[in-house]
């Protein structure tokens, strides 16, 4: 997947107003993931499934966790997620040639259910009586 960032209608660059986004529906959460929903399905999740969002860039990995699954209209392939919380996905040495800018519009990554999910979901472990 291609991660790219994205702004909510209350922010000003990285001065958010508001947790609410009228544009993409979105109202008291910022840390959210804009899937295709073929994507989110392939991947077995659900809307509003928390997960952890991994970039990877030469060898090197980083890992936002505990953002929630928004299916959206969004080209499949591609996610995308707010600016700055998506910043920490981005590695400093990921730049743009002429520009030197960050890649914060093009991460790949991938996305998996969050651990803490994952770990609250499985049974409890039966003890074994002597």
């Amino acid at each position: 997947l291609v991660l790219t960032s994205v702004r909510a209608h209350d922010q000003f660059n990285t001065t958010v107003y508001e947790n609410n986004d009228r544009y993409r529906g979105v109202f008291g959460e910022r840390r959210v993931l804009f899937m295709h929903p073929e994507d989110a399905r392939e991947r077995g999740l659900q809307a509003r499934d928390l997960v952890d969002i991994t970039s990877h860039y030469e060898g090197q990995t980083r890992t936002a966790e505990k953002f929630r699954v928004v299916p959206y209209d969004i080209p499949k392939g591609n996610v995308g997620a707010y600016f700055p919380e998506m910043n920490v996905l981005v590695p400093l040495s990921s730049v743009v040639a002429v520009s030197n800018t960050p890649t914060s519009k093009h991460v790949v990554v991938t996305v998996a259910k969050t651990q803490a999910a994952l770990a609250a979901s499985a049974p409890e472990p039966v003890a074994e009586l002597a």
